[in-house]
């Protein structure tokens, strides 16, 4: 089997290769992987004081003990559990019990594909050196060559052990569930540090089955990114073996986001967050890098939670970093870096950020309106959205398009207008908070985030880059206050009549925390989104007053949405409540 190298790693298998993947069952079964996996698999039984364990007859399991059952299994991928009897007398314990080997056989199948299984193909190889311009090909070599091998050699040896066909064949990914094409590229980087990233290999294609279901470390983010006066590249070197690099478009920006092993599942599933950049993109200066997974304890001498940031002026690039401690192994932590370097670069270039989300809406009877709700973590904005989404057909919409999920900017054109744009091409979404129809029908293309835990989290795409760039004028610009009651005097929708007071509720961010950070109960963050302008105040407030006074001037509809999002039992219907009355607000606008 033609893999350079097999690396376990908590829950993760990690295969590479630099050619192609064995041919047959027999190269399987010999090949280096699977001792490893039996071997792990028994050390696992052991810890676990498991009833397979009878399989070796109460004899103390040494290594020339396991080897000898890789050996039997070996050759029961490809003749009868008789035959084996006969041309090795020594195998004989493991075969007694047919039964018992069996059930060793469907945990050891199991226990293989309990792992997060990664296939990284790289192209540097002069044999192989043009893999990214025949990735079908490659991923068939690869990826569904591993999976038939191994749900083949899983299926002929239980048929040697029993005697029996299967009756019931599920065709599981039994091989990877995600494999890369991984090249070496020459990109222009600033001198010092920054050259021991050139030559850690960039992904050029990536191959999902999904719905691929992962359990990070994590399942939840805590803190702010802090802006440190050294650059956080200092101090470590990378191990370009232990490293990958996803080059993403986030909107108009282009930011090289290097990920450690020790994530590789989170760094992967960026695949469905940002659109993966181009070869021509490859050839420009990033405006931001984002080192995700630092090892040892270079970062702690930024404090105890070193999550932080450097804007390296002299290069006109930003720099962010993360540890690679497995309290760090939550998606947020990569994608709201991500985010906070794109929103500092868009400040830097006279754009404001935005926390929101932005749909364009285009009803039937003609009318459109581009809609922007701006709140914190939970404040009911993709909930709102969600709502229009089924209530469509009751509201005779045409269409709805998503410019932005969750982070976006805004820019006042030569008109005077405001124009919105978003970031990501895919949604980081709460599976509690969703229709229970939309989540099961989006399965299939999404990235589920531990499913058993509180917070469990979907990543799947939305929409396309070119709606992310497009910039759409804004009609109504709404803060998304999910912790006031609706009643008389205070509407479902209210309008602000002036800037000042505009500001002001914005600034304060009030929102009933839900448990998707550490935070609880009534918060106040600085314009819900500390994700770049607490850390650029001064910058922020200035552009904060001159787009919210080409908000008023431009006759835009600016006010808060009361979604109900944080009282409980108002969870589904206010947010639909909302919606209903913004759909009202557009009919009549």
């Amino acid at each position: 089997m033609s893999l350079s190298q097999v690396i376990f790693t908590q829950d993760k298998c990690i295969m590479r290769t630099e050619g192609s993947i064995c041919q047959t069952t027999k190269e399987l079964l010999s090949s280096e992987l699977f001792a490893e996996v039996v071997k792990k698999f028994v050390e696992h039984l052991h810890k676990h004081n498991s009833i397979l364990l009878g399989i070796f007859n109460g004899e103390e399991i040494r290594e020339e003990m396991v080897d000898r059952l890789i050996s039997t299994l070996r050759m029961l991928g490809e003749v009868s559990v008789n035959q084996v009897a006969t041309m090795s007398p020594e195998t004989r314990i493991f075969i007694r019990n047919t039964n018992l080997l069996n059930d060793f056989v469907e945990g050891l199948y199991n226990y293989w594909r309990s792992f997060d299984r990664f296939l990284v193909c790289y192209s540097e190889v002069k044999k192989r050196k043009n893999l990214e311009n025949r990735p079908y090909h490659v991923f068939n070599e690869t990826v569904e060559q591993l999976t038939h091998l191994v749900r083949a050699a899983y299926r002929d040896i239980q048929e040697n052990i029993t005697g029996r066909h299967c009756r019931v064949y599920r065709q599981v990914h039994a091989g990877s569930q995600l494999a890369l094409i991984a090249v070496k590229k020459k990109w222009p980087y600033p001198s010092g540090q920054y050259a021991m990233l050139s030559s850690v290999p960039m992904i050029r294609q990536i191959l999902l089955n999904p719905p691929l279901i992962i359990d990070p470390p994590m399942n939840k983010r805590t803190g702010q990114f802090q802006k440190v006066d050294k650059n956080p590249l200092e101090g470590w070197n990378v191990n370009v073996n232990e490293w990958l690099c996803y080059p993403a478009r986030v909107g108009p920006l282009l930011i090289h986001i290097f990920f450690n092993q020790i994530f590789m599942e989170l760094g992967c599933s960026l695949a469905n967050l940002f659109e993966l950049a181009e070869d021509e993109d490859l050839e420009k200066k990033p405006d931001a890098i984002y080192t995700y997974g630092v090892p040892g304890e270079a970062l702690y001498r930024y404090g105890s939670l070193p999550t932080v940031f450097f804007d390296d002026t002299e290069n006109d690039i930003l720099v962010g970093a993360v540890p690679g401690k497995l309290e760090f192994g939550y998606f947020g932590y990569l994608k709201k870096m991500i985010l906070t370097l794109h929103n500092i670069v868009m400040m830097k270039r006279g754009r404001t950020p935005f926390h929101g989300a932005m749909v364009h809406i285009l009803l039937k009877n003609g009318k459109k309106a581009t809609v922007l709700l701006i709140g914190d973590t939970a404040a009911g904005k993709s909930e709102t959205l969600e709502a229009f989404r089924v209530l469509s057909d009751e509201y005779n919409i045409r269409n709805i398009i998503i410019i932005a999920d969750d982070m976006g900017s805004l820019k006042i054109d030569a008109n005077g207008r405001l124009l919105g744009y978003g970031t990501e091409t895919g949604a980081f979404v709460r599976l509690d908070d969703l229709q229970q129809g939309y989540a099961f029908g989006q399965i299939d293309r999404a990235i589920i985030m531990s499913p058993q835990k509180m917070n469990a989290r979907a990543v799947l795409p939305v929409t396309t880059l070119a709606n992310v760039l497009r910039g759409y004028p804004i009609d109504f610009l709404l803060y998304a206050n999910n912790y006031e009651e609706v009643d008389e005097n205070h509407p479902i929708i209210e309008r602000f009549r002036s800037k000042d007071k505009a500001i002001r509720v914005f600034r304060e961010g009030m929102t009933m925390a839900k448990g998707t950070t550490t935070s609880s109960g009534i918060v106040h963050t600085y314009f819900a989104n500390i994700f770049g302008p607490p850390q650029y105040r001064d910058l922020h407030e200035h552009l904060t007053s001159k787009y919210f006074q080409a908000a008023f001037d431009s006759g835009i509809f600016v006010g808060q949405i009361r979604t109900r999002l944080g009282i409980s039992g108002w969870e589904t219907k206010g947010p639909e409540e909302g919606a209903r009355a913004l759909f009202n607000l557009i009919s009549s606008h």
